[in-house]
């Protein structure tokens, strides 16, 4: 796992998200996070120009992935803008995972 340096930061920022969610809400403030999944930018496109992710590494991890792809930035940002947005006015304290599926 590549990942393992970064459970606690992520367990904080869900436990930090539902706290201010729950302690602001009061004055009308939302709080949310999103949990992103793999993506064809950012860390991953290091790994594989590394060659620390090869083509079969990929193909396996894509195949854990319900949907079978992997997501990109857009993804994300579309996911963040959404929460942000008065369409999302009665969510908060949540974290949106925007993983492909992976996370089922």
């Amino acid at each position: 796992v590549r990942d393992g340096l970064s459970i606690a930061p992520k367990g904080a920022v869900e436990a930090l998200v539902r706290g201010i969610a729950a302690e602001e809400g009061r004055f009308g403030v939302r709080a949310n996070s999103v949990g992103p999944g793999m993506t064809t930018d950012g860390m991953a496109d290091r790994l594989i120009k590394s060659g620390d992710l090869d083509s079969q590494a990929l193909e396996v991890t894509k195949n854990n992935i319900p949907l079978r792809r992997f997501g990109d930035a857009q993804d994300i940002a579309e996911a963040v803008c959404f929460l942000a947005s008065d369409r999302a006015d009665f969510i908060s304290g949540q974290k949106l995972d925007v993983d492909g599926g992976y996370g089922v």
